[in-house]
């Protein structure tokens, strides 16, 4: 009997997938900590100017992206735009190929 190749290759995306997710969730609670510690940290030293919202919002805006990606939200470069460069790419490689054997 041979070995499913499909199988495998399906498992190991599966498990790409889980890590990236994995990755996230740590991503979130470091975030999640960090910014209550700088909250601390800015009510003891100087609660007048909430400077510690700057820091969580140039953060955030990498956690927001991190979680898009991890959960293939994306409004971007998605996998239908990854598979049309793909095909781009090697249609020009076909076609200088041919050209070459001119």
């Amino acid at each position: 009997m041979e070995p499913d190749y499909n199988e495998e290759r399906r498992y190991h995306q599966a498990q790409k997938k889980v890590k990236e997710i994995k990755d996230f969730y740590q991503h979130l609670t470091v975030f999640t900590l960090i910014t209550i510690i700088l909250l601390v940290v800015n009510l003891m030293t100087s609660p007048e100017y909430l400077w510690f919202i700057w820091c969580i919002l140039g953060w955030g805006v990498g956690v927001l992206f991190h979680g898009l990606k991890a959960f293939g939200v994306s409004p971007f470069f998605n996998k239908e735009w990854e598979e049309r460069k793909i095909r781009e790419f090697l249609e020009k490689e076909k076609e200088s190929k041919k050209q070459t054997w001119k």
